[in-house]
């Protein structure tokens, strides 16, 4: 019997969830074992859900090794070798710091990690994806910090909405009759099709690019051009800069920068004017006074609406967690191919 393991998020302003419900009935109901741990902040309660084992925060630490643990986020950063299987955003296949210290831990462990951003079909999409609400999130961090960066402020703290209406609501009285120029670069994918839903539902001054407006490499001087410019590619090798270092002290109207992407320290980053990202408490960073320019990057975007992205989430998940008795095929096993590389990799 294949035992899956919900953990509870460990880290802070995460309520959400990879499977909903109805979805731990389903599981159920194709003859999983399935173990919940206690979370009071999730947005979507799961512990009333009959047929499951209940387990503390943490517990899977401790959990029979055959055990698959599914999270979203990351893992308490220590030094604990970890010899379970993972499902989760692992953030460690681009040569990031902390990723490669997370490998280290897997290697150490003999466990593995089926990184959700790796989960693709035969076409190399992904599976499931919070790309949408990552986008429309995003897009409302980086107007409202456009709002504050007009009188010269700082962006006041973000909080989760229970709806999306609420969060345009408050947005839009940040805005008051104001409304931004914005330029969306990769607008056609998910996180550019939320970012736009944003963007109209505030009836603002939109242009968007994708591959064929970028594929001549640069410079963008139509960047500079707009108060607001999102960030909607997930970069890789060969993605273009599209904000050099220089546009800091350039003539621009440009004032935000919303890294919805949010990968800074990556050397593929198409942002080069800052290199860490911001939080719930402090989402904009200043990266230059006068003229003003703020970069807003915080990487856990769709957690403003927890219950909205959470149910969608699940529903594009619920498919592949259901082949999981499979582990070793499909989007699993390809999954578990790229992790193996990136093992072998290690130094």
């Amino acid at each position: 019997m294949t035992h899956i393991w919900i953990r509870a998020e460990q880290r802070p302003n995460e309520q959400r969830v990879g499977v909903t419900p109805s979805g731990v009935q389903s599981l159920l109901n194709r003859g999983f074992e399935v173990t919940i741990e206690r979370d009071p902040t999730r947005a979507i309660d799961l512990e009333a859900c009959s047929g499951t084992q209940i387990a503390s925060a943490g517990d899977w630490q401790t959990a029979p090794t055959e055990a698959i643990i599914l999270g979203l986020k990351e893992l308490p950063d220590d030094d604990m070798a970890l010899r379970h299987r993972h499902i989760m955003f692992g953030h460690a296949f681009k040569g990031q710091p902390d990723g490669q210290r997370l490998l280290t831990r897997f290697k150490s462990g003999g466990g593995a990690l089926y990184d959700l951003e790796y989960l693709t079909d035969d076409t190399g999409y992904r599976v499931a994806a919070f790309g949408y609400w990552a986008g429309f999130s995003g897009a409302a961090v980086a107007i409202k910090s456009w709002a504050a960066a007009k009188s010269g402020a700082l962006s006041g703290h973000v909080y989760a909405f229970a709806s999306a209406a609420d969060l345009e609501a408050h947005v839009a009285a940040d805005l008051g009759q104001a409304r931004p120029k914005v330029i969306i670069i990769g607008a056609n994918g998910r996180v550019g099709n939320g970012a736009i839903d944003f963007c109209t539902a505030l009836g603002t001054s939109l242009t968007c690019w994708d591959m064929k407006e970028t594929a001549h490499g640069g410079p963008y001087p139509e960047i500079l051009a707009h108060d607001i410019f999102l960030n909607c590619i997930l970069a890789n090798q060969g993605t273009p800069v599209f904000v050099p270092a220089s546009a800091k002290t350039a003539a621009r109207e440009l004032m935000v920068i919303g890294d919805i992407a949010c990968d800074p320290d990556s050397t593929y980053s198409p942002i080069k004017v800052y290199e860490s990202t911001t939080t719930w408490q402090q989402p904009a960073l200043r990266v230059h006074n006068t003229p003003i320019l703020d970069v807003t990057a915080i990487d856990n975007l769709p957690s403003i609406l927890p219950c909205d992205s959470s149910k969608d989430f699940a529903a594009q998940l619920l498919p592949s967690l259901l082949s999981l008795q499979d582990i070793e095929s499909g989007v699993w096993g390809k999954a578990r191919c790229i992790f193996d590389q990136h093992i072998a990799a290690l130094n």
